[in-house]
């Protein structure tokens, strides 16, 4: 672990403390509606930090959980809660992390050093994509389709910073966004995994 990422760890709590009082990237968007995609989110897939591919289809009848990722943002921590999250819900929830450079130059590890880094640190055993655009272009098919209601039914927000989460229900509908500050096990993000 570099040095930045012991301070991070070490001062995520006040750094999770500070940005929840000031309000700062605490904005969930619920598809309250029930909206539909127009492009079934089981058609997507991604390929894994290792080259695997993941099809969503096998994710069929659980929740699934999108989170874009860094190793050396402020929100780095949470991945420890994120998996934390992926075995308290087995069965019936899947992470998938996105690692991506996007914000701030804070994910600069090849695929192999990421998944280390997480698998080390965090003791991360859900699926983590390979390293690619969420925000700038070209941005990656899965990204495409959740920040495009043409595609997803609603929703147009892009993630604002690391960490933001889209969760999708059971039946492949885009049901929520959280942004960075909505830690895992908020419950905001909780209750919506009801």
């Amino acid at each position: 672990m570099k040095f930045r990422q012991r301070l991070i760890r070490i001062f995520y709590p006040l750094i999770a403390m500070v940005t929840k009082k000031k309000g700062l990237n605490m904005r969930v968007h619920v598809n309250e509606s029930g909206k539909k995609p127009n492009v079934s989110f089981y058609s997507l897939s991604t390929t894994a930090s290792n080259g695997d591919e993941i099809n969503f289809d096998n994710f069929r009848n659980r929740k699934v959980l999108l989170v874009n990722t860094a190793s050396e943002c402020g929100y780095t921590p949470q991945f420890d809660d994120l998996q934390k999250l992926q075995d308290q819900y087995a069965g019936r929830l899947q992470v998938i992390g996105f690692p991506s450079n996007d914000f701030g130059a804070q994910e600069p590890g090849s695929d192999a050093e990421i998944a280390s880094f997480c698998r080390v640190n965090y003791g991360v055993k859900f699926p983590l994509a390979q390293k690619s655009h969420v925000k700038e272009k070209p941005r990656n098919e899965v990204y495409m389709w959740l920040t495009d209601a043409a595609k997803n039914g609603w929703n147009k927000q892009q993630p604002e910073w690391n960490f933001c989460k889209y969760l999708i229900d059971e039946r492949g509908n885009l049901a929520a966004y959280f942004a960075s500050s909505i830690q895992p096990f908020d419950s905001e993000l909780l209750d919506s995994l009801k």
